[in-house]
């Protein structure tokens, strides 16, 4: 019996995840890993730093166009950006291309922050601003350190992925508590129920924990909620 060949990394973040297994090949030396881990951070800061007062909206990849989410995102974005605000997205195609778009409506600067992905997208046309990262870890530092609010759209792992970390992030004190909300309650009360009943009723996590995320429906309020901290709003 022969061992299984190695196979190529789809992905920069497998090729680093798996650099030591021996079904996935190591392409770079730790050194050229670090470099490039080096470069994605600087070229974050350098294209951002300059963006001023920012909302990050998360959403699935997958809503058409002709989904009433698409329009209620795009809705949010022209409100975040008739406030004065940018609006970072993912970058991505759906929910991520709607706010882009409601960005560019009101005029204001509009960025996505693409991923390296196997079978995914590229940036959407409604970009001010793309940044492609090969890592999810380098991306997510950008989403919460240049937006003062988040808006957790319906989605799938991801927006799930990038919810609960920047939670999380709250939660233990990493990041000031930055107005969470999540848009919809027709998706988002499930897991609300199921968050009050298995962690909060049962001690495994504190009443002040719950109250991290705000549940809203409408675009009006979803934007007043994100940018009640905002001095730029009128």
């Amino acid at each position: 019996m022969t061992d299984d060949p190695q196979r190529q990394p789809a992905t920069a973040d497998e090729e680093l995840i798996e650099a030591d297994a021996p079904r996935v090949a190591s392409l770079h030396s730790e050194q050229e890993r670090l470099a490039r881990i080096e470069k994605e951070l600087a070229t974050g800061f350098e294209q951002l730093s300059a963006v001023g007062p920012a909302v990050c909206i998360w959403g699935s990849a997958r809503t058409a166009e002709d989904d009433p989410e698409y329009a209620k995102a795009r809705e949010v974005g022209r409100l975040i950006g008739e406030r004065g605000l940018a609006v970072i997205t993912g970058g991505g195609p759906g929910t991520m291309e709607a706010a882009n778009r409601g960005a560019g409506d009101a005029g204001a600067t509009s960025i996505g922050l693409n991923i390296e992905l196997p079978h995914e997208q590229g940036i959407n046309p409604y970009c001010d601003i793309g940044i492609e990262f090969h890592y999810f870890f380098t991306r997510k530092l950008m989403f919460v350190r240049y937006s003062q609010a988040l808006i957790a759209f319906p989605g799938g792992f991801g927006t799930l992925d990038e919810l609960f970390e920047v939670m999380t992030l709250i939660q233990t004190g990493k990041t000031v508590d930055h107005p969470v909300v999540l848009a919809g309650s027709d998706h988002w009360s499930g897991l609300l129920d199921w968050v009050r009943s298995e962690l909060l009723e049962r001690g495994r996590i504190a009443p002040q924990d719950f109250g991290i995320a705000e549940l809203l429906d409408e675009p009006a309020e979803i934007v007043a909620a994100a940018c009640a901290e905002s001095s730029t709003g009128g």
